[in-house]
Parts: C-alpha cells; sequence; structure tokens
C-alpha cells in the first residue's frame, strides 16, 4: 500500500474516532482526551510539514506535558523519517497493530444471510449498546465510561451499533463508522463467558453485510499485533494485512499508566 493509500486509511479512522480536544498544528492534529485511549490522545499525520522537526517535536512535547500526557504519536510504515528522528531523541515505539481491509463483494460476503443475522440487532443510537459494551471490556470507572460516550457522541461520521442477543442478553457487540465507502469495524467484543463458540465471526459477517447494505465497498479494522487469535480470525474471513501503525512515545514507562487502552 503506498503512502497516499495509507494516509487515506488513516484519516478516516480518525474521523471514526475522536479526541474529545483537538487541536491543528502544521499539518499534524493533536488529540487530548485525559489519557483515554491511544487513538485520543495521539498526533496524527494529515499534511506534509513546513516547520523544521526539532521545534515541532519539541512544541508538541510541551502540549501534551501542559496536559499531563507522554507526547505519543500514531504512526505507520510511511512515517519512518520521523521514527527515526524521534528514536534518536529517546522514544520507543510500542504497541504495533495491523490495519487490515477486506473488499465487499458477492464473493467476500457470501453466506447464509438468515443464519448471521438470526438475534443480530443494528442500530444508529447506541442506547443498549454502551453497557454490555463497557462490562466485556472491562471500563468499569464512570471516567472511563463517560469519555467512551462523549467521543462516540463527537463522531460525526455515519455509525452502527450492532449487538448480538443470546437467551435475551447481549452477548458480543461490535460498532462501524461509514465514510468514503470504507467501513470501520471496530469495539469488537464478545463476553467473556461466551468467547470460543462462533460469535466473533457471526459478528463480523454481521458487520460485513450490513456496511455492504450501507453502501461500503470496503471494510477495515485494526488489530494489535500481540492478539493472533482475532489476526487468524479475521484473515480466516479473507481480511488481509495492508500496514502496520505504531505508537511512539517519550517516558515509555508510563506508557500503560497513562494511556488505558492503546488501539
Amino acid at each position: 500500500m503506498n503512502t497516499e493509500q495509507i494516509r487515506f486509511l488513516e484519516k478516516i479512522a480518525a474521523d471514526g474516532y475522536v479526541g474529545l480536544e483537538q487541536k491543528d498544528y502544521d499539518g499534524w492534529e493533536l488529540r487530548f482526551t485525559q489519557g483515554f485511549t491511544g487513538r485520543a490522545n495521539s498526533i496524527q499525520l494529515k499534511a506534509p510539514s513546513t516547520i523544521a522537526l526539532p521545534e515541532k517535536v519539541a512544541y508538541c512535547e510541551k502540549e501534551y506535558a501542559a496536559h499531563g500526557l507522554p507526547c505519543l504519536f500514531k504512526l505507520t510504515e510511511a512515517d519512518k523519517d520521523l521514527i527515526s528522528y524521534l528514536e534518536q531523541r529517546g522514544y520507543t515505539s510500542v504497541k504495533p497493530t495491523d490495519v487490515m481491509t477486506l473488499a465487499l463483494n458477492e464473493k467476500t460476503t457470501a453466506c447464509d444471510e438468515t443464519a448471521v443475522l438470526e438475534n443480530v440487532h443494528f442500530s444508529s443510537d447506541p442506547e443498549g449498546w454502551f453497557e454490555p459494551y463497557f462490562a466485556f471490556e472491562g471500563l468499569t470507572t464512570p471516567l472511563q465510561q463517560d469519555l467512551s460516550k462523549r467521543i462516540h457522541a463527537k463522531v460525526t461520521v455515519d455509525k452502527v451499533y450492532i449487538r448480538i442477543m443470546q437467551d435475551d442478553t447481549v452477548a458480543a457487540v461490535a460498532s462501524l463508522a461509514i465514510e468514503s465507502g470504507y467501513s470501520l469495524l471496530h469495539n469488537v467484543v464478545v463476553a467473556p463467558s461466551l468467547r470460543g463458540k462462533g460469535l466473533g465471526k457471526k459478528l463480523c459477517r454481521a458487520a460485513m453485510l450490513k456496511s455492504k447494505e450501507c453502501g461500503a465497498t470496503h471494510i477495515y479494522l485494526q488489530v494489535m499485533q500481540n492478539n493472533p487469535v482475532a489476526f487468524n480470525l479475521y484473515q480466516k474471513l479473507g481480511f488481509e494485512k495492508q500496514y502496520t501503525y505504531y505508537y511512539v512515545m517519550n517516558h515509555a514507562d508510563e506508557f500503560r499508566k497513562t494511556v488505558e487502552t492503546a488501539v
């Protein structure tokens, strides 16, 4: 995948999951959300720089320090020069994450739709979705839950919330953020007691069908490299890895304490 294509996917992925405070600075977008999730508290590259890197990085470091956060960049393999510069400055690359895509066509979406969509509920309204999502993900504090709801509310692209029901309770959830013909599949999580029963596959297939129905030509997702079970599931469904992104940060020892969820 070339740099232009990577930039496109990074841009629409950023639109599908935003920071509560965002500041544009010479082609970079600085995001701050009280340390909740890497995507909402990192620097996103959106356009070429005009300011020299030493001055620009120093400015970003001051901004993040003022927010009580480590300076965190979300960078791809297209940003090798910046990664090299930051590593020389003492930064560390963490949480490598693969971006995978799948073209939605008759071949890739062929399935028994009746079986796939049985007990699956779709909605543009997250009412009834957050409670099981928080429980399955272990987001137990009021602050985590409030920040998550506010992030979702701020996203302006088309959204779909997916729930799979079993015995009148929610068994699995996911959500979609659709823009420019691409559907971002994220927040994929199955109830801990029901994992290993095929619900993840059912959830993904339902998301593929719904994405196509909504006019998307492709579906894509982000999966951390330390999650081979999920990667293998997506690969079996036909998703192909396109590129990898990393979080590159100073004060790497503070990563787990400060940024609660990396992806």
